[in-house]
């Protein structure tokens, strides 16, 4: 007799897992919004996707499996995070699909000698203090095709910063980044509200935050 995990334990395993990167009870939505969301903006499977904060894969594993082979990058900063994204590959049956995992001290360590049609900072601009900001546009620039696309999520409106896992959690104004995604180069336009985009968490302090892109200007 074969033996099969019961389903609320796999269910526990995985929302442990992508713990480490939101609300564990969450991780379904938010891992079928970010495949949902870039298909809707034209990616396909052979599009080049460079992923910024992969954390555990949460969205990654999706579009790991929807591009074709070796057109996936996933960078983030934490060592034992991205100990978890290799061993959810393994999990989800994805390493035929050859996406390359890289963690750097800093981000503005990274230098891939590639570019790509698609860069996708899901929930990461937010927890950028203001001296790193800077570097994620100035790896963007450096990273995207000239006609492609850098997407990321932001919170915006005035307040003191909170905390999460150790990140802080920023809200700024529209200004804000569009002063510094100038400085690499890069034009700003807002998309919408993720709520209008089709993220449906419940919770406003995650359905109001707005989605931006960037592109090369000139």
């Amino acid at each position: 007799m074969r033996f099969e995990w019961p389903a609320w334990l796999g269910r526990l395993r995985w929302g442990k897992r992508h713990a480490l990167v939101g609300r564990p009870d969450l991780w379904r939505m938010k891992r079928a919004f970010q495949l949902q969301f870039l298909r809707a903006r034209g990616l396909q499977p052979g599009d080049s996707v460079l992923d910024i904060g992969c954390g555990s894969l949460r969205g990654g594993a999706a579009l790991i499996g929807y591009l074709d082979a070796g057109r996936y990058v996933g960078v983030d900063v934490r060592e034992s995070v991205m100990e978890e994204a290799h061993r959810e590959l393994v999990r989800e049956r994805l390493t035929g699909k050859e996406p390359r995992l890289v963690r750097v001290e800093r981000l503005d360590e990274l230098a891939l000698e590639q570019r790509f049609d698609v860069i996708w900072a899901f929930s990461v601009l937010f927890h950028l203090s203001d001296d790193i900001l800077p570097s994620c546009f100035a790896v963007a620039a450096k990273h995207l095709q000239p006609r492609g696309a850098f997407y990321a999520n932001v919170i915006l409106g005035e307040g003191p910063p909170g905390e999460w896992q150790g990140f802080p959690v920023i809200t700024r104004s529209l200004a804000h980044y569009e002063t510094a995604a100038r400085g690499a180069g890069l034009q700003m336009s807002v998309v919408g509200k993720l709520a209008e985009l089709g993220h449906y968490s419940g919770l406003p302090s995650q359905d109001e935050q707005t989605m931006l892109v960037f592109r090369q200007t000139g």
